[in-house]
């Protein structure tokens, strides 16, 4: 018995093992156990530039060639690059693929949802903790009369993930704004001229008098600040910007003029077969080419996608369960495992 896996559970001839897969039993037994190990893209933990853990960096990604073109069009064009397509179609994984293969660094992510703004993604300024530290500056404090000092104006502005894309740098940062169709009607045109000037005002810093023109500022990377001077944060080279869409509602004409668009198909059976390859037998050994169980949990798959939407990890989740022992035929699994996303009419 490994130290990954939980009490009374061993390996098979064939690698695989035994039915006693089950950590909880509804038992109303206490009892101590070692959790197996988790799939590789469940896997968490590393160090803070995510180059071990559960990192979308470390996650082989597969694209077709026709596909690449487009992005590197994109990439040529210093265009935002629109990627639409079903859930489970690599759409946000694709902006960490770019970052991991021109080495860029960490993706700046902007997760979209109905009350998100711009100002969100630009900067955030704490007007209310700027008031209370400023009022405590001119009040005595301790024994000796003194005064804590004023830590300035630039602690208490944060960039965003856009605002950090935007700052100048040497390479372009990658920035993922993530489903952007969840947000309000206007946030497409609102990111317009955010878009083509490359630049934002801050007008909090930008009313400072002359002395104070350049301020240090927070960024969207933990501990990582910049100097922002007389308020204005301007690219010097544009960020490669990946934005995805489930296609839930359409986009202005002029926003769509602006970028380049990239439509993911829904992966074949050749593509899935490689995709479980790539995250579950990542050193060749694969059984994603032809063993009775795989075949089988394909055909369910893409039978059950015929019928209604859903997504490529899915499979990777029963393939997974199916080689670690698990039968998923039994007791409805395999309806939990791939339940559809959406209904159809």
């Amino acid at each position: 018995m490994t130290a990954h896996e939980p009490h009374g559970q061993q390996d098979t001839a064939d690698g695989r093992q035994d039915a006693d897969w089950r950590l909880f039993k509804g038992d109303g037994r206490a009892k101590t156990i070692t959790f197996p190990e988790a799939p590789p893209w469940r896997r968490f933990g590393g160090d803070a530039d995510g180059e071990t853990g559960t990192s979308h960096r470390n996650r082989p990604y597969l694209i077709g060639s026709q596909e690449a073109d487009v992005v590197n069009a994109a990439l040529l064009l210093r265009r935002p690059l629109l990627v639409t397509g079903h859930p489970g179609t690599g759409k946000s994984s694709l902006a960490y693929a770019v970052a991991h293969e021109l080495s860029l660094g960490p993706v700046l992510h902007w997760p979209v949802n109905s009350r998100t703004t711009l100002q969100d993604a630009l900067y955030r300024y704490d007007a209310i903790g700027r008031l209370r530290e400023t009022n405590m500056s001119r009040e005595p404090h301790g024994g000796d009369g003194s005064t804590p000092l004023d830590p300035g104006i630039g602690s208490y502005v944060r960039l965003g993930p856009l605002g950090t894309a935007l700052v100048a740098s040497e390479s372009p940062r990658v920035l993922l704004v993530d489903e952007l169709d969840k947000g309000d009607v206007d946030l497409p045109n609102d990111l317009l001229n955010v878009f083509e000037e490359g630049e934002f005002e801050i007008p909090e810093l930008a009313r400072l008098p002359e002395e104070q023109s350049s301020v240090r500022v927070m960024t969207a990377d933990s501990g990582k600040w910049t100097a922002v001077d007389r308020g204005r944060v301007r690219c010097s080279e544009f960020p490669v910007v990946i934005i995805t869409s489930n296609g839930e509602r359409d986009f202005p004409p002029a926003f769509l003029r602006r970028c380049v668009r990239l439509d993911l198909p829904e992966p074949d059976e050749n593509r899935l077969r490689a995709i479980i390859s790539a995250h579950l037998d990542p050193k060749g050994n694969s059984e994603a080419h032809g063993t009775p169980e795989i075949d089988d949990l394909m055909r369910a798959f893409l039978a059950r996608r015929a019928r209604g939407e859903l997504a490529t990890d899915q499979l990777l989740n029963a393939v997974f369960l199916r080689r670690g022992g698990v039968e998923l035929d039994a007791d409805g699994l395999l309806d939990a495992v791939l339940h559809r996303l959406a209904r159809t009419l």
